[in-house]
């Protein structure tokens, strides 16, 4: 049959779309809560998923796919890095519940940034013509405290990961990612080319990281408390999307985590799906 005749003549990648096709059922199957037992302080789907993932990254850093591309043979390895990113998009499940204090941590490793971007909102009104200064300044007067109190609850909750320290870090992450979107929005009626530019520039890379932070701790909630998350988001990101740079985002990203700018790309595309589909 022709495709024992596929596999026969194309084991690698066959092998690789099995691994995809593993790594991809653990996550639907762990989204619907389907765990198939225990094993240590994870889950079989979890672990089939790890493994599954692990050696389709072991088969992109094949060596002899490297010779192939030395001697002309450069597809065979794009392939291979092609099939690796898609593995690194699937939804980790092991993220969820078990690791809760690895992503608190990865919560609180971003407020540094966090904290230098609303710095730089702060010093933007006087790059603007003087019309729009008190619009911008309008527009973002509130991140300061916002954001220091998101830094403040991310650090609590790393110390404490209780249930209570949990919610007001969901809470406060939810009124800043409010806060900039309702800060674009009212940037947009900037009428100044250049002052719209520097405006929008300073708000999206605070957006850019109240949304990564805002996909962690939806990482480390239930999704009844995503629900309640969502629903406590008036402006919606589809509403502001047409104001976002994706390139800017995707170096934010790329520049923190120390990963090429393609995958960064791809990562917070999925991200923002991701919250639309919960209803942010």
């Amino acid at each position: 049959m022709n495709f024992i005749t596929n596999i026969w003549n194309h084991p690698k990648t066959s092998a690789a779309g099995l691994l995809i096709a593993v790594a991809s059922v653990a996550g639907v199957l762990s989204q619907q809560g389907i765990t198939l037992g225990k094993v240590g302080t994870g889950t079989v789907v979890s672990l089939t998923s790890a493994l599954a993932t692990a050696l389709l990254g072991l088969m992109a850093k094949d060596p002899e796919a490297a010779s192939q591309q030395a001697s002309g043979s450069a597809s065979q390895q794009a392939k291979l890095g092609a099939w690796m990113l898609v593995a690194l998009l699937i939804p980790l499940p092991w993220m969820q519940g078990c690791t809760a204090t690895s992503v608190a941590q990865n919560i609180v490793n971003w407020t540094p940034s966090l904290e230098s971007a609303v710095a730089t909102v702060d010093s933007t009104a006087a790059l603007l013509a003087p019309a729009d200064a008190p619009i911008f300044d309008a527009a973002t007067a509130g991140f300061d405290a916002a954001s220091n109190l998101l830094a403040a609850q991310a650090k609590a909750y790393l110390a404490n990961p209780s249930a209570s320290t949990l919610a007001q870090l969901q809470t406060q992450v939810v009124t800043l990612q409010q806060q900039v979107n309702t800060a674009l929005l009212q940037a947009a009626r900037i009428v100044d080319a250049k002052s719209q530019q520097h405006a929008m520039a300073a708000i999206q890379a605070v957006g850019t990281i109240a949304n990564a932070i805002l996909s962690l701790v939806e990482s480390i909630s239930s999704k009844a408390q995503v629900a309640q998350m969502a629903a406590g988001a008036g402006v919606k990101l589809a509403i502001v999307r047409p104001y976002l740079d994706e390139s800017s985002a995707a170096a934010i990203v790329a520049a923190h985590y120390g990963e090429p700018v393609a995958l960064a790309r791809a990562q917070v595309a999925q991200a923002e799906q991701a919250e639309v589909q919960a209803g942010f």
